[in-house]
């Protein structure tokens, strides 16, 4: 193998280890979605491009659209919708919490 093709490697290996971190990341912060979903999503992911030599990006496209479908797709509507709503509520106490600080001038 030539040095050029060692470096070619490395570069397609860069890429896809930035594009599953990401994937990762922004599967992780959907709603509902718990660690038993991102480690089966990786492992779809991982078999798929293990299989047919494809990359991620070719295979599945970016992956912050591919994180969204994904959680669409591996977490029931109704767990997803609780977390939604919890998150509002921590968003909603959060807010108060820095206008009371602000008033309080702390």
């Amino acid at each position: 193998m030539t040095k050029k093709d060692q470096g070619t490697d490395a570069a397609r290996e860069k890429d896809r280890e930035k594009w599953m971190a990401r994937f990762q990341v922004r599967l992780a912060v959907q709603p509902g979605v718990d660690r038993a979903v991102v480690l089966r999503a990786v492992k779809e992911v991982t078999t798929h491009c293990a299989d047919t030599g494809e990359d991620p990006r070719t295979a599945f496209g970016d992956p912050d659209d591919h994180a969204v479908r994904t959680a669409a797709r591996l977490v029931p509507e109704d767990r997803a919708a609780a977390a939604r709503q919890r998150n509002a509520v921590v968003d909603t106490l959060d807010s108060a919490l820095k206008k009371a600080r602000d008033i309080a001038g702390l």
